[in-house]
Order: structure tokens, then C-alpha cells, then sequence
């Protein structure tokens, strides 16, 4: 009896804990579904927002570049309709240098092809010489020209394909027209440039007609039907697709049966739109991958609870060490495919950061030319400083031609600080600001343009305060301002009778120098610092001088302005932060 009682007792407790174990098994499974479903929907939110916000910095990167190749090219028209060379050609008929004045435009401005039409519509000129003598009157950038007396820009279908988009305008004289300049813009070397990404860009106008696509068979299509296009059109491949997404958020569209993100952004040109589509594979691919490791981690915390259940057997231990090891294995697996992939991500940021660089080595491509522009004057300096040393050495005048070569030593050395600039903008250096007292400046600038100043009777007043007029500037570039206007009144003042150039210097809520000049004044003030406006004539300058100047003003926190003066003449008048008036605030 009593050991009947006993084994009753001990089944009793068996069966317990045998119910107990049960019951923290599915517990558990419960806890691993519900914790990988919540990872699952949290990490693809948050990863596709990370994916999202890189699609738009790269849309916007894109977007810029497109309205910095259509903004350089649309001021183009203008300075050829007003060439000199350009309207006495069409006047007299006579053309027999006009391509190879094109060419020198394209290579000067780097535009894609520049086309000048008689006001019969043929081709009298083009930087393309098998273009010569062809016919366009029937197109649209030669009648819209005609109509109009603003810059017109035209989009022409191509043969095989694509787009060509150009800029016009009509060259008139007394009211008659003389002939329409082309000038075409090369929009097709972005499209190139995004075929070799994984993201797929579609440029549409303002009706939703594609112009630019990475997919050739898109263009001129409207965007709805190229996509649908694209999209997976068996029912197995629905279903697939259904069944991939089930655990994310709906996908924004589907390209070629994939589900992808798509970014748009509204170019501020004539409502033209871009639009970028981005897999989703990277996201699920991180996604899978914390996954796994929480899997792993539950696969291994259930094994270890099997292993409780069922240790009295051996049998049933043997088979779950045989499962362990599997894990094991799975476990080096999943370490191999996650070290893979984190490789895979360290490339791609190596690629996004070349990426960043080659766009500011093309900016910095850009900038050569205004520093170019900066060279000039020095170099004109030191071949006037040597043409005068020269003639002293053979005068047997050491002494005075040591001063010289001092000069030129001095212009060498800021020749070298501009350099050192655009130097420091490759290696995303800092300005090199110090204290500088104005007054000098204007002094060292006033000693460069000494070659030109002595070379015409100019009058030069200088009204300057006692005390030192200190700022916070870069000296280097703060001369190139100062040295820019002197040679801008200079210029202004080449056909006065009696030329005359006052500089004032004053102190009150901000150092004011205001350099004027007796000249025929300004007669287009909102255009003065505009890049490549230049009223002088071709040979003479590019138009580049004040943009510069303008552009150092405002990054040095200061201003630059221009007006004309009553009595005649124009005054440009920089503004600049006192030191003391910055430390001051800064207490």
C-alpha cells in the first residue's frame, strides 16, 4: 500500500512538472515570435527612413547639378547676341570666321554645341561644321525666338530616342532681325552619370513626360505608364511580391516585380520633376540580419530548454548535442554572412564619400577659373617691375633695382597665398583670418596696381582715419577685393579727360571703404555682380572681377554694394565687421 502511494505521488509530480515545461515552452515561443515581429516592423521603419533620407540628399545632389548646368548655360545666349563680331557678320553676310568664334566661346564656357541661324533659319555657323548650311526654320528654338525678346529654351525630340534641349535667342538691330544663336545644353552626360548607380532617376516636364531616365525605354513616355511598364505583370510574380513584403510596410511602387522607395523633388525650372527609385534590398538585407541573431539567440535559449526536458534520457541527449553542434555551425554561418555584409556597407560609404569628392574636385574645377582671373594682376606686376629692373641694371642703379626684384619677391609670395587657397579648399581647410588693419591693405594693394597707375595720369585721393581700422579678414583675399575695384575704376574712367578715383575710408557701425570714380557710371546695377556680366570688350575680361569680390565680402561677414553717384561716376562701397565691435558682442 505504502508503495503504491509513493509511485502516486511521484507520477503526480512528474506530470506537473512535465505541464510546467510545456507551458514555458510555448511561452517562449511566443515571446520570440512576438519579439522578432515587433524588431522586424521597427528596424525596417527606421532602416527605410535612413535609406529614404540618403535618397533625398542624393536627389537634391542631382537636382543641384542640373540647375547649375541649365543656369550656366542660359547666360550664354546673351553675351553672344550681344557680341559685336557675331552682329556685323549676320549684317554683312559675310561669315568666314564666325565658326571658329563659336568654338572659342564653347571652349572658353565648356557649353555643348553652339549654332548661329540667318533669319531664314539656315545655319551660318556652328561649333558642329557638318551643321553648316542645314535648314531649322521649322523648329521651335528658331520661330519661338522671334517671338520673343527674352532667352527662350526649347526641347526638340531626337532621333534614336531621347531629348535635345537648347537655349536661343534672337540677335535684332533697330527693331529687325539679324538672326537667332542656339546654344545647346548637354543634359544627356547627367543621365550617363546616373546609369552607373543603383538608384533609377526619371527627369519629367511639366505634363509628366519623361525627358531623362536611367531606362532608355522610358523617355517620352508619361512617368504612370513607364512604370506600370515595369512593373511585374505574371500572377506568380503578384504573388511573390506579396509574399516578400509581408512583414514591412507597403513599398512605394514596384520596378521590374521590385519593391522600391521613391523620392521626388520639383526642379525650380519651368515644373519639371525628378524622381528616384531605391531597392529595398539593402533594408531587408539588415533587417534579416538582426533577424537572424535574435533567432540564433532564441534557437539557442530553446535548445538549452529541450536539453532541461529531456535530460534523463541519453538518447535524447545525444540528439540534442547533435542540434547544438547544427547551431554551432549556423552560428559561424551567420557571423560569416553578417561580416559580408558589413563589408559590403563599409564599400558602399567608401563610394558615397568618393562620390562627395569628385563633386568637389568639380567645383574646385570651376573655382580655377576665378583664381586664374586673380593671377592676372600680379603677373602683370612683376612684368613691369622686371622691365623696370632691368633698365636700372643697365643705368648701373643696383639699389633702386634691389626694390624692384623686393616687389616682385612680394608678388611671387601672394601669387603663392592664392594658391595655397584653392590648396586648402581640396583638404576642406580652414580661412586663415587674422587680425588686419585696413588701412594697410589698402596701401599694399595700392602699391600693386602701381605698374597701371603710372601708366596713365590718373588723380587719386585718399581720405584715411588716424587710428588703425582693424577687421577679421584673410589679408590675401581682402587685397584681391580692393585690388578688383581699383582696376574697375580704372577701366571706367580710360575715356575721361581729367580721370580722378576717391577712396574713403570711415569708421562707424561698420569699417565703410568707398572707392569712386568720374567715369560714365553703371547702367545695369542688378546685373553688376553677376558672373561672366561684363560691359568691356571681348579680349579685355570675363566678367568675373565683382562676383569674386562679392563672394569674399560675404564670407569675410561683410557686404558689397554699388551705386551711382550724382555727379556722375559709380561708388562701390565694401562694409566690414569692426574687431573690436565682434569682441565686444561676443562678451
Amino acid at each position: 500500500m505504502q508503495d503504491t502511494r509513493d509511485h502516486s505521488v511521484t507520477g503526480e509530480g512528474a506530470a506537473t512538472v512535465s505541464w510546467r515545461m510545456r507551458l514555458a515552452v510555448v511561452l517562449l515561443l511566443l515571446i520570440a515570435a512576438g519579439t522578432v515581429l515587433t524588431t522586424n516592423r521597427w528596424l525596417s521603419e527606421r532602416f527605410t527612413e535612413t535609406t529614404r533620407n540618403r535618397a533625398e540628399l542624393r536627389i537634391a545632389l542631382y537636382s543641384g547639378n542640373i540647375m547649375s548646368e541649365m543656369q550656366r548655360t542660359s547666360v550664354v545666349p546673351l553675351l553672344l547676341a550681344a557680341d559685336p563680331a557675331i552682329r556685323d557678320a549676320l549684317l554683312r553676310g559675310a561669315f568666314p570666321d564666325t565658326t571658329l568664334r563659336l568654338m572659342q566661346v564653347q571652349e572658353e564656357i565648356g557649353v555643348a554645341a553652339i549654332m548661329l541661324l540667318d533669319r531664314d533659319g539656315r545655319t551660318v555657323g556652328a561649333t558642329n561644321r557638318n551643321l553648316l548650311g542645314s535648314i531649322h526654320r521649322d523648329r521651335s528654338y528658331f520661330f519661338e525666338a522671334q517671338r520673343s525678346n527674352e532667352t527662350i529654351f526649347a526641347t526638340e525630340p531626337r532621333e534614336g530616342g531621347g531629348f535635345d534641349f537648347s537655349y536661343s535667342r534672337a540677335i535684332m538691330s533697330e527693331g529687325r532681325l539679324l538672326g537667332v544663336i542656339v546654344v545647346g545644353v548637354d543634359l544627356m552626360k547627367h543621365e550617363r552619370a546616373w546609369a552607373g548607380l543603383q538608384d533609377d532617376v526619371v527627369v519629367s516636364d511639366s505634363e509628366g513626360t519623361v525627358l531623362l531616365a536611367t531606362q532608355p525605354a522610358w523617355r517620352g513616355k508619361p512617368v504612370d505608364q513607364a512604370l506600370t511598364s515595369a512593373g511585374a505583370s505574371s500572377a506568380i510574380g503578384r504573388a511573390l511580391r506579396g509574399a516578400t513584403d509581408w512583414a514591412q510596410n507597403p513599398p512605394d511602387a514596384y520596378l521590374s516585380g521590385e519593391a522600391v522607395l521613391r523620392s521626388e523633388s520639383r526642379l525650380p525650372f519651368r515644373g519639371w520633376k525628378m524622381i528616384t527609385f531605391t531597392a529595398y534590398d539593402s533594408v531587408r538585407e539588415r533587417v534579416n540580419g538582426v533577424i537572424a541573431l535574435e533567432i540564433m539567440g532564441f534557437a539557442i535559449l530553446a535548445a538549452v530548454t529541450f536539453y532541461m526536458m529531456s535530460r534523463r534520457a541519453w538518447s535524447q541527449s545525444q540528439s540534442f548535442r547533435r542540434e547544438s553542434a547544427e547551431l554551432r555551425l549556423l552560428n559561424a554561418r551567420l557571423q560569416r554572412e553578417i561580416a559580408e555584409r558589413e563589408k559590403v556597407q563599409k564599400n558602399l560609404e567608401v563610394a558615397e564619400l568618393t562620390l562627395a569628392q569628385s563633386s568637389k574636385l568639380a567645383a574646385l574645377g570651376e573655382m580655377s577659373a576665378a583664381v586664374s582671373h586673380e593671377l592676372n594682376q600680379p603677373l602683370a606686376a612683376m612684368k613691369t617691375y622686371l622691365a623696370g629692373a632691368r633698365l636700372l641694371l643697365q643705368r648701373k642703379r643696383p639699389e633702386e633695382a634691389l626694390s624692384s626684384f623686393q616687389r616682385i619677391d612680394d608678388l611671387i609670395e601672394r601669387m603663392g597665398a592664392i594658391t595655397r587657397q584653392l590648396k586648402s579648399y581640396a583638404r576642406k581647410g580652414g580661412e586663415a583670418f587674422e587680425p588686419v588693419d585696413l588701412r594697410n591693405c589698402l596701401s599694399s594693394a595700392l602699391s600693386m596696381m602701381e605698374p597701371q597707375l603710372k601708366a596713365r595720369v590718373v588723380r587719386i585721393t585718399r581720405t584715411l582715419p588716424r587710428q588703425p581700422v582693424m577687421v577679421m579678414a584673410d589679408r590675401i583675399r581682402l587685397e584681391q577685393v580692393i585690388i578688383n575695384l581699383l582696376r574697375n575704376a580704372l577701366d571706367a574712367t580710360k575715356d575721361v579727360a581729367q580721370p580722378q578715383i576717391d577712396l574713403l575710408l570711415t569708421v562707424g557701425e561698420t569699417a565703410t571703404l568707398a572707392v569712386r570714380d568720374n567715369g560714365h557710371g553703371i547702367r545695369e546695377l542688378e546685373n553688376v555682380f553677376e558672373p561672366f556680366y561684363t560691359t568691356k570688350k571681348p579680349g579685355e575680361g570675363v566678367g568675373l572681377g565683382l562676383a569674386i569680390s562679392s563672394g569674399i565680402v560675404t564670407d569675410l561677414g561683410g557686404r558689397l554694394t554699388a551705386h551711382n553717384a550724382e555727379g556722375g561716376g559709380a561708388v562701390f562701397e565694401m562694409q566690414l565687421p569692426i574687431l573690436g565691435r565682434e569682441a565686444e558682442a561676443a562678451e
